[in-house]
């Protein structure tokens, strides 16, 4: 398989609805050798105690900080989701700090300062990429995990323990799943075991691989 030029990063954008399969998919790309930056634990990061976020969240919202100081996302979700005004208002103290902190660790894997520094391919899992415009870093190619929205339902009870009607509301708060597919520039179908994700994922890299850095994807 072709190499990435020598000095030089590239992007590949990953996002999908909640509990479509992202970060198996992630995972997959990890063991292949990519650098993958979890825009969801970069979320948690900026919301630790002692940063600006978090004070900015206790001063609107100060029932969802608890008495040691840490933020209750469980809390602040459901007040959040069923108040879209105030979703807007939380992405807009979190989102700018986010992409920023995204951007500090994409160029300390440039510099090779931060393990592995070896990479050259660096992929940003992020739920509401697509959301954001995928203008705000220069994405060879953008890929959407889907799975069928009864499969998604499922995942979401297993793994959030939450009601019907909250799944809902965080599905709604995303992009539909076929406008996802629609945008994306690869579509990987992760509905049907394991192994069937890892076949496409594998495909989709050496394709990903073998294309010449800044691809029509980065455009669009």
């Amino acid at each position: 398989m072709a190499e990435p030029a020598a000095g030089r990063l590239r992007l590949l954008g990953l996002t999908g609805g909640i509990a479509s399969g992202k970060s198996t998919v992630a995972r997959m790309l990890q063991e292949l050798g990519a650098a993958v930056i979890d825009a969801d634990q970069v979320a948690r990061d900026v919301v630790e105690p002692g940063e600006p976020a978090l004070a900015e969240i206790a001063r609107r919202w100060p029932e969802a900080v608890g008495p040691d100081g840490r933020l209750d996302r469980r809390r602040l979700g459901r007040r959040v989701f069923t108040h879209p005004e105030e979703l807007v208002e939380l992405e807009q103290i979190t989102h700018p700090r986010i992409r920023e902190r995204i951007r500090q660790r994409i160029a300390a894997l440039a510099a090779g300062t931060v393990p592995p520094g070896g990479a050259r391919v660096v992929v940003v899992e992020a739920a509401l990429l697509l959301e954001q415009g995928r203008r705000w870093l220069p994405f060879e190619q953008i890929w959407s995990v889907w799975c069928d929205r009864q499969e998604q339902l499922r995942r979401i009870h297993a793994r959030d323990d939450l009601s019907d009607q909250e799944a809902e509301r965080r599905m709604a708060a995303q992009l539909p799943p076929e406008e996802m597919r629609r945008r994306a520039d690869v579509v990987i179908d992760n509905s049907d075991g394991l192994e069937r994700t890892r076949a496409q994922v594998e495909a989709a890299w050496k394709r990903f691989l073998e294309s010449a850095p800044g691809g029509a994807g980065a455009d669009r």
